[in-house]
Parts: C-alpha cells; sequence; structure tokens
C-alpha cells in the first residue's frame, strides 16, 4: 500500500503531492508494485490541525478520479484506490470517483455513517488501533509513560476486536474488514516495537493484518536519524519483521525499495 499525502503537512512528504504531481507519483509507486494506493487529505501526524470533509474532498477527489481513470486506461485492475479518512462524507466522495477500500484511523468511532456507508458500496474497511486522536498525540519518543493499561498486545487486540464487532453490527461484512494496530498512535517505542514482534497475534484473528511503520518517529528514536525520509533502511525491516510474522499488507512511503526487499526475502524463503 503506498502512501499518497495530498496535504501540506504531513510528517514526512507534506506539500509534495497535490493535482497532478500527485496523479504521476501514484502512477509510478504502481509501476514501482503498489498494488494498492492510499490517498489521503488530512494529515495524522501528532499536532495536526484537523481539516473539514470540504476541504478534504478538494484536495483528494480529483487525484483519485484521474488515477481511477488512469487504471482503467491501462487495464490494471489488480490495483485498488482506498481514500484515508475517518468521515464519511469524504468516504463517499473517494468512492464516487474510484476508491473501493476505506482507510479509518478511528475504527469508524468518529463519524457513525461510516461503517453503514461501506456496507452499502461493499468498500473494503481498514480499522486502525489509535489511544489519542491527533490533536493530542505526541511523538512516540515524546510518550515516557506507557497510555494502554497491561500487555500492548493483548490490549491492542482487544480493542480492534470490539471494533470489529461494533462495524459488523452495522452492516460490514466481517470478511471486508483488515485490522491496523497503529504503529506510533499514542504509543511508546517500546510498544511500537512490541507490536510489530507480536504481529502473529493479529494475524490470528483471521482478519487482514495492515502494518505501517514507514519513516515513523520512533525508528527515529531507535536509530538517532532526525530526518523521516531517512529512515527508509529502518522502515523496510521493521516491515519485513512483521511480514515474517504473517502481516498481508504494508503501508509504505518507498515502494520500490520495499518490492525489492519482499522478493529477496521471499526467495529465501522459498529454499526453507
Amino acid at each position: 500500500m503506498a502512501v499518497l499525502n495530498c496535504t501540506p503537512d504531513s510528517f514526512s512528504d507534506g506539500g509534495l503531492w497535490s493535482g497532478d504531481d500527485a496523479v504521476e507519483h501514484a502512477r509510478a509507486c504502481v509501476r514501482a508494485g503498489a498494488t494498492i494506493i492510499d490517498v489521503g487529505g488530512e494529515s495524522t501526524r501528532p499536532g495536526a490541525a484537523r481539516i473539514d470533509a470540504h476541504e478534504q474532498v478538494r484536495r483528494t477527489q480529483g487525484v483519485i478520479r484521474a488515477l481511477a481513470g488512469w487504471l482503467r486506461a491501462e487495464g490494471r485492475h489488480d490495483v485498488a484506490i482506498s481514500i484515508d479518512t475517518t468521515l464519511a462524507a469524504v468516504a463517499r466522495a473517494a468512492i464516487d470517483a474510484g476508491a473501493s477500500i476505506i482507510n479509518d484511523v478511528s475504527a469508524c468511532s468518529e463519524d457513525a455513517e461510516l461503517a453503514p456507508l461501506a456496507a452499502a458500496e461493499g468498500a473494503g474497511l481498514v480499522l486502525m488501533h489509535r489511544v489519542l486522536d491527533p490533536t493530542h498525540d505526541r511523538w512516540s519518543h515524546e510518550h515516557r509513560a506507557s497510555l494502554v493499561s497491561g500487555d500492548v498486545v493483548e490490549a491492542v487486540a482487544a480493542a480492534l476486536a470490539a471494533r470489529v464487532a461494533e462495524v459488523s453490527a452495522r452492516g460490514v461484512p466481517v470478511q471486508s474488514i483488515a485490522i491496523d494496530p497503529g504503529l506510533g498512535f499514542g504509543k511508546t517505542v517500546q510498544e511500537n516495537l512490541a507490536l510489530v514482534a507480536g504481529t502473529a497475534a493479529f494475524v490470528a484473528t483471521g482478519h487482514p493484518v495492515l502494518v505501517g511503520a514507514s519513516r515513523k518517529s520512533f525508528i527515529g528514536a531507535i536509530t538517532g536519524e532526525p530526518d523521516p525520509a531517512r529512515r527508509v533502511a529502518g522502515s523496510v525491516a521493521l516491515h519485513l519483521e512483521a511480514a515474517t510474522r504473517g502481516a498481508h499488507l504494508l503501508r509504505v512511503h518507498d515502494v520500490a525499495e520495499h518490492v525489492q526487499a519482499l522478493a529477496t526475502w521471499r526467495a529465501v524463503r522459498a529454499l526453507a
């Protein structure tokens, strides 16, 4: 899953992708091997300002429509578009433009209309765990004490199970739901590492598991690298660990590097 932030304030690539540039970047990601393009119009970094539905639609709908048209013209029916939003109105506009997956970092807790929309449209739905919303969150290395009670893997798995139950009660088929432990969202550095190490526990639920460590601050805390764009190697290492433990989806900024790493990883595993 390639990250396409159509935002001016994302933590790593804010301001880089909008309009035609965003569409061309998405095409490059597809050519590099991405099979999902995740388009977002609101930054979810710690401290980010909330963006209303109208502005999110303005940033994302035209990009999605153009990308969907290009995918059809290229015969790339193996590539899907997701919309990264917590708001049903934004998801509605994205689906109208060609998206087929909703990636909600609030796990459908912010907008009661989002789950029924996913159900009515037959859209895939990613439910992510978070402890704090972006307005109140901090970078992982700034969380000195845990905000999660008990074992972090068990707590996050239980919270996601509750959200799956709630969303399925609103009509979303369980087979349409993927889960994401939400690396970085209100977790300490060590808790993020524990969630990667505990990926198998999420896989055991039977839902596809999405892991998104790409360029995040806890990699910087481990490696001492302050520049998110220079955390590619750390991102690849964590994602390979998650893949080894059964993760199905990797949300990344650097598609070509991950595709190469996964191809080599698979070649070795084929001989094991």
